[in-house]
């Protein structure tokens, strides 16, 4: 979908006014042709302040969520900034620029203090989890898209649409400001104790399947499609803020 990009950038970068890059250098949306031929797109925001963005929903989206959640995106940003700084650009991201990557693209935020439906998730028993559990979710979790591309397929949504969920421990009602600060400071830490690795780091979560997101999901036979809800790995771990 094509966007009058110069309205959408002003409005946009309007919007960001007082908010800043990982350096402090403050945060403006400009077209896509203000990055350098042989930049990478993340050490110019770095470098910057500047995040080009073109006239299509999916940079839109990640506009958006750079005003909701700035902080995070700042510290995704400078994790990205270092990695590429460090390694150059590679055929292959390395672990943390590769989590990093796939938390900016197609991340959900789970917040909940249930540690039980955590644990389901992780485990991947979906009965437990969207079934036995179903009664729980609207007073016990809040379910947070952050991703921009998740964003955009939820703009036209099926049923395999699979998010990257990451857990932040606290009251589903947390204020968003609040939530910012606790996500950072989660992704932070995963960072530093060297957890923020790869795709493993995350819980997939078949997002049609939240109980409320899609009216089919009422059914309990919903959930019998293997080819979204999969058996899985066993062990693997959402990260905790």
């Amino acid at each position: 979908m094509a966007l009058d990009g110069g309205d959408v950038r002003q409005a946009l970068s309007r919007q960001a006014a007082g908010l800043t890059n990982a350096r402090g250098l403050p945060l403006r949306f400009v077209p896509q042709a203000a990055l350098p031929d042989g930049q990478a797109y993340e050490s110019h925001i770095f470098a910057t302040g500047e995040v080009p963005t073109r006239d299509n929903l999916h940079d839109v989206f990640n506009a958006l969520v750079w005003l909701h959640f700035p902080e995070t995106k700042s510290l995704l940003n400078r994790l990205q900034a270092d990695a590429i700084d460090r390694d150059g650009i590679q055929p292959v991201r390395g672990g943390v620029r590769d989590a990093a990557t796939l938390f900016d693209e197609n991340a959900v935020i789970l917040v909940t203090e249930d540690a039980g439906l955590v644990a389901a998730l992780r485990g991947f028993a979906w009965r437990s989890l969207f079934i036995d559990r179903r009664a729980a979710w609207p007073e016990a979790v809040t379910v947070v898209p952050f991703g921009h591309a998740l964003l955009q397929k939820l703009v036209r949504p099926y049923k395999a649409v699979t998010a990257h969920a990451w857990w932040i421990a606290a009251p589903p009602n947390t204020p968003r400001e609040e939530l910012d600060r606790l996500l950072a400071r989660s992704l932070a830490t995963a960072a530093d104790q060297g957890t923020l690795q790869g795709g493993r780091c995350f819980a997939p979560l078949p997002v049609l399947g939240i109980p409320g997101w899609c009216d089919e999901n009422a059914e309990p036979a919903f959930y019998d499609d293997v080819s979204v809800f999969r058996p899985g790995r066993r062990g693997s771990a959402a990260v905790t803020g």
